[in-house]
């Protein structure tokens, strides 16, 4: 694969400074140091040389959400303007682990599992990036090279007292947790990343800062110019609190189902409205100025901003089509409360339920729930009749030992969105 430093086919052209820098300060949260920007922009609009922007992405997990997409919009930015785009894979570093934002050493991953979760990810980044403008790379290429003696060098470049500068680090040492030593590695490893590829500025969320700016004290000891950093804001998931992450139970995934996708971004807060919508979507910034301004004098029903956001979302990731199946199934579900035009049948095998009474033919409902995957746990379901978010036929189930007649077909819902036609069978 050709190395990003070189040059080919001819000079590119460029739109005039002042409106790169406005694209690319839309939605940033710094430029460091934004004089460098200017004057790289500058130079690529005399010589006709594009940019090199690089985001490196470590497979930790098989999937990407749209807190990702904040980043990965920004250099759809950088493509747009003209210049190039590397998307690096980690797949060197995501058996290092990175310690960004950690209160605790991140266990590494083996060969196969980064394997397995970097498969999936030129699908998903290009519902966003231009294929035929991103140059893919790993950082294995030039990392599972390197001897001993070169990884001696490389931690030579840096103190121990300016890695303990970085909060995460900081914070770690004072309250006594572990730090391990390859962790001091993982920053000086993603700077040697942006040597061997060259780069001129490189994208992370504002937990990355302190890598990103390490890198350019690694590309200034291998004689070369060094990058910029810019800078994203981290999103927040769908409660409103929390960053965007699988593990808090707040992210949609890229490749989300489109149903789940319109669902969920209908659950944000209303506060987040403008703010998901200036880092997720194209909209110009006159038009979020006029969402800002509504949402404060209160002349808009938050509800129809939040359907604009979602129809956008569901239509960047898949389509026009799906968007308006999206937005009618779930105005069938939640509008006019009625059953989803398809439902997934369970089929129960009475044996096999503890709670079947053969005098009644019955079973617990609670079990029934559980055995048909609508619920985690017999006691999870109890919760859920408990709480009045279980319905049979249309009916809401309020007793916890509600028990259902096995001679007949059920159609169960849980919660808002957890839907499935129970059926009953007898083996033997």
């Amino acid at each position: 694969m050709q190395d990003s430093r070189d040059v080919t086919g001819g000079t590119a052209s460029f739109p005039p400074l002042n409106e790169q820098l406005d694209l690319i300060r839309r939605g940033t949260e710094q430029i460091l140091p934004e004089e460098d920007l200017e004057r790289k922009l500058a130079r690529a609009l005399e010589s006709g040389v594009p940019l090199i922007v690089k985001q490196g992405f470590d497979p930790t997990r098989p999937d990407l959400h749209i807190g990702h997409a904040v980043t990965l919009h920004k250099l759809r930015d950088f493509q747009d303007l003209g210049h190039r785009v590397v998307f690096l894979i980690g797949d060197f570093t995501a058996m290092i682990g990175d310690p960004s934002g950690r209160s605790e050493t991140r266990p590494p991953l083996t060969r196969e599992e980064v394997e397995a979760n970097a498969a999936t990810y030129r699908e998903q980044v290009f519902r966003i990036l231009d294929a035929g403008r991103t140059e893919v790379r790993r950082n294995s290429q030039w990392c599972s090279t390197l001897d001993f003696a070169a990884v001696i060098r490389l931690a030579g470049m840096v103190t121990v007292a300016r890695m303990l500068e970085r909060e995460d680090f900081a914070r770690r040492y004072g309250d006594g947790r572990p730090i391990a030593l390859h962790e001091f590695l993982y920053p000086l490893v993603q700077g040697y990343d942006s040597v061997m590829l060259g780069s001129d500025v490189e994208l992370g969320g504002t937990d990355q800062t302190f890598n990103l700016l390490m890198a350019r004290d690694v590309q200034r000891h291998f004689g070369l110019e060094p990058q910029v950093a810019v800078t994203m804001p981290l999103l927040e998931g769908t409660d409103g609190v929390q960053k965007m992450s699988k593990t808090a139970d707040n992210a949609i995934g890229i490749t989300e189902p489109p149903e789940e996708m319109y669902g969920k971004t209908l659950s944000i807060p209303d506060e987040l409205i403008p703010r998901w919508t200036e880092l997720l979507t194209r909209m110009p910034a006159a038009e979020i100025a006029d969402i800002r301004r509504q949402l404060s004098e209160r002349v808009v029903n938050p509800r129809d901003l939040k359907r604009r956001l979602a129809r956008d979302l569901v239509r960047q990731y898949h389509g026009d089509e799906a968007c308006g199946e999206a937005e009618a199934a779930f105005d069938r579900l939640f509008v006019r409360h009625e059953w989803p035009e398809e439902m997934p049948a369970r089929r129960l095998d009475v044996a096999s339920l503890s709670s079947y009474d053969d005098a009644t033919d019955t079973v617990l409902l609670a079990q029934a729930l559980h055995a048909a995957g609508l619920v985690e746990s017999y006691s999870d379901g109890l919760r859920m009749i408990q709480q009045g978010a279980v319905t049979l036929d249309g009916e809401r189930a309020t007793e916890e030992r509600a028990r259902l007649a096995c001679s007949r077909s059920w159609k169960v819902r849980v919660g808002k969105r957890r839907f499935a036609e129970i059926r009953f069978a007898r083996s033997g």
